[in-house]
């Protein structure tokens, strides 16, 4: 035996759990005895375990509600239920829960070997996996910008030939999707990353503002004016200034910033003298701004001034191949600032994280795993933790797939006729009514699959 596998054995027959972890240590694998279930759950709080084997028939709490309650803290360990009754019911009901597999008494050890030996080859796999996918967001990450998608290998290309140029450049893109993280890249990766980076949202300044805080101001120039103060293109000297939400800048300061671009010189407001200054400029918006000058409201000659460089930053929903990558990298981000320790985002989960559009894109994502990380109970991110539509589209997916795995006609008129009585609260006269039967047949459908109101 090569893998250390950790087994908990949990039995309340003393001679079975310790037969059985006997056989364990003989055979190479580490195990742990749990008399009882309620201890069970408890070493499954603080221990790490490779896999448990569980007995079903204990008193007080059983092998069942211990299957539920470890699912519910340690997601990702498996568990094998062993019983002495072998009937279809409790193997169902158990596999439903999530178990492993399940096995019968009087059992035979090898059997329980074979399992475990999937199982270790199993993890061996998931953590072969996650150290592969550590590689590939090596790969896949560009300063603090990621993606593995066509358009993302895209943008990185597109920055790596312009960032060594002091061409100005102009980020379009929709809100949210990285316009700020994109010129700091392009920064971080020009002779100029030694210089400051210095980033003005236009979209929050008046006209007067924004003026003032660009070009400077001396002093006594307006009111408030109790110092002279440098602006952010002397700020920026030697550097980059990204002037983001460019469009919402008035026609008034776009003559002045024209100016600017034309001769690399600043004049402060209420000042009379000239200032050169050697910036680099990244201009971003979230309007059309060809559009925005047909009707009147930006400079044409200061938009192609802006537009030397172009690049569109692709929005999320036309590069869902990210979604997986962007989620994981967030997931950690807000582990490390919540001080929590979620391990991974469930395949349930990350399927209803791609199907979403994502109008608020990057940022939109950031904002549900943050949340999701937030309210999370486990070290699994299932979509319980997404907010409410995320969980219906997830659930609706829950249910395609198990309608999917079944194989009988009885199974999926079981599966139906069980759905349709817990919609209406069991009530048998309504629910008959929408399958289209009587009453008489509800109730013989009832009897003939064995379904009550309890189970």
């Amino acid at each position: 035996m090569t893998d250390k596998l950790q087994i908990m054995v949990v039995d309340d027959e003393e001679i079975v759990r310790e037969s059985l972890s006997d056989w364990l240590q003989h055979a190479g694998y580490g195990a742990c005895m749990a008399p009882d279930g309620a201890t069970a759950i408890e070493m499954a709080r603080s221990g790490n375990w490779s896999a448990m084997l569980v007995d079903l028939k204990m008193p007080q709490v059983d092998g069942l509600e211990v299957l539920r309650q470890v699912r519910s803290l340690r997601p990702e360990v498996p568990i094998i239920i062993i019983t002495a009754y072998a009937t279809v019911d409790t193997a169902v009901q158990a596999m439903k829960d999530g178990a492993y597999d399940y096995i019968v008494k009087p059992f035979d050890p090898e059997e329980i070997g074979m399992l475990l030996s999937k199982i270790a080859q199993h993890q061996k796999l998931l953590a072969e996996n996650v150290f592969l996918k550590k590689e590939l967001s090596k790969r896949y990450t560009f300063h603090d910008l990621i993606g593995k998608s066509p358009a993302m290998q895209e943008v990185f290309e597109f920055i790596r030939t312009v960032a060594p140029t002091r061409s100005t450049v102009l980020i379009e893109g929709e809100s949210g999707t990285g316009k700020e993280m994109l010129a700091r890249a392009i920064h971080q990766s020009s002779p100029r990353n030694d210089g400051p980076f210095v980033a003005v949202s236009c979209g929050a300044l008046t006209d007067t503002l924004i003026e003032a805080e660009l070009f400077g101001h001396e002093k006594g120039a307006f009111t408030g004016a109790v110092c002279a103060r440098k602006g952010k293109f002397e700020e920026a000297d030697g550097g980059t200034l990204f002037l983001d939400e460019i469009a919402e800048v008035g026609l008034k300061c776009q003559v002045d910033l024209l100016r600017v671009l034309q001769e690399r010189e600043v004049q402060k407001v209420g000042g009379s003298g000239s200032t050169k200054v050697d910036v680099r400029i990244i201009a971003a918006t979230n309007k059309n701004l060809k559009e925005e000058v047909k009707s009147g409201r930006f400079r044409e000659d200061l938009f192609y001034r802006l537009n030397v460089i172009a690049i569109t930053v692709p929005p999320l929903r036309n590069r869902r191949e990210d979604v997986s990558l962007l989620a994981t990298h967030f997931l950690h981000k807000y582990n490390i600032e919540c001080g929590k320790s979620v391990q991974r985002i469930s395949e349930d989960t990350l399927a209803a994280l791609i199907e979403h559009d994502w109008p608020g894109n990057v940022r939109e994502l950031e904002n549900v795993v943050e949340r999701a990380v937030v309210v999370a109970k486990t070290n699994l991110l299932t979509p319980a933790e997404l907010p409410a539509h995320f969980r219906k589209s997830s659930e609706g997916a829950d249910d395609a797939r198990l309608v999917s795995s079944l194989r009988s006609l009885r199974d999926v008129e079981k599966l139906h006729v069980t759905r349709i009585l817990a919609d209406n609260d069991w009530n048998v006269q309504q629910s008959a009514k929408i399958l289209q039967i009587d009453r008489v047949t509800l109730y013989n459908k009832i009897k003939k699959y064995g379904l009550s109101r309890e189970k």
